[in-house]
């Protein structure tokens, strides 16, 4: 197995700005986390959003900016949420991906609808 990038389009939903970005698929990761870059390309000014602690894979924690709201639009799947900004790669988390219904195809090293369900998200409420 090795790592698996997908394609994402972010929206900055207040301006309609977006971006396409190769993000890496990261089941050890929680959120969308997108880089200081990306954020400005996006419109906002990292200074002047919210903060959100986090914990880092090394077990710091640490207060990074929160950018919001965004929509993250994959294949026919699309998510509105907030993304945290951290690192010098996207990554895409696990709670976007359970709202998409995206599952990972560690085969192919693709990030592929559930094909359960293909039409449509299915979310598990329990």
């Amino acid at each position: 197995m090795g790592l698996t990038y997908a394609t994402l389009r972010l929206t900055n939903l207040f301006n309609r700005q977006n971006v396409q970005v190769s993000a890496l698929v990261d089941t050890g990761a929680t959120f969308m986390c997108v880089t200081e870059e990306i954020a400005l390309q996006l419109g906002f000014d990292i200074s002047e959003v919210g903060q959100q602690m986090i914990t880092l894979a090394d077990g710091h924690q640490r207060k990074v900016p929160k950018i919001a709201p965004i929509e993250i639009a994959f294949g026919n799947r699309t998510y509105v949420t907030e993304a945290v900004v951290l690192g010098n790669e996207p990554l895409l988390g696990v709670i976007p991906m359970e709202a998409m219904d995206l599952i990972v195809d560690p085969r192919q090293q693709t990030l592929i609808v559930n094909p359960q369900h293909p039409n449509y998200p299915v979310a598990l409420a329990k």
